[in-house]
């Protein structure tokens, strides 16, 4: 589980079937088999030593999410899992991604950048929740059948990767697994499921 509070923006060292090797902070003390968020996609560290780790990725991690696109120097937004106890600062984030949509375009407004990124077809969002973009925890507004918005704070702007992208290049997105939940026990909340559990 994450936050999708970014940690660190580091660098791509090396792509090989099944394999990420990624740059990391020279103090974050990694062990094998736990979990970081890499552009948001949750990864397992299979070896590591001081400032670089290496990730465990899977076939359909690489053909579903936009990290079969990365090359050697791509800059990635990392995230290790949250830690018991530790404040939220974010949302529920698991770097599960539900897909790669692209980013459509960006413009400045007051002291943000507003990001306007394609909408999937059966996309769960409501206005003014919560999505992650690359791992980045976003609130939704200006919701339309093909596309959304989200303000980013120059701080977030200046401290994640999201800078380096451009109109058309793809993002890994990851829809708020509350919503995601609700909308799946919603289609089965008929008259008769009401009546049989009490409340007609």
């Amino acid at each position: 589980m994450f936050t999708g509070i970014i940690e660190a923006v580091e660098k791509i060292n090396s792509v090989s079937p099944g394999k990420l090797e990624v740059s990391v902070p020279g103090d974050w003390a990694l062990a094998a088999g736990e979990s970081v968020a890499v552009n948001g996609a949750c990864l397992t560290v299979v070896s590591h030593k001081p400032g670089v780790a290496a990730f465990a990725v899977s076939p359909e991690s690489f053909s579903r999410t936009t990290l079969g696109g990365l090359r050697t120097g791509s800059m990635v937004n990392l995230e290790r899992a949250l830690a018991v106890g530790a404040r939220l600062g974010g949302h529920f984030v698991t770097g599960h991604i539900d897909a790669a949509v692209r980013l459509l375009a960006v413009r400045d407004e007051g002291n943000s950048r507003i990001v306007t990124v394609e909408r999937t077809e059966g996309s769960v969002m409501v206005e003014k929740g919560s999505v992650a973009l690359d791992g980045i925890s976003l609130t939704v507004y200006g919701l339309s059948p093909a596309s959304f918005k989200a303000a980013v704070i120059p701080h977030t702007w200046a401290n994640t990767a999201l800078k380096n992208l451009k109109p058309g290049s793809l993002l890994n997105i990851e829809y708020d697994i509350l919503g995601k939940y609700v909308a799946a026990r919603s289609t089965g909340i008929t008259r008769e499921f009401l009546k049989e559990n009490g409340f007609l």
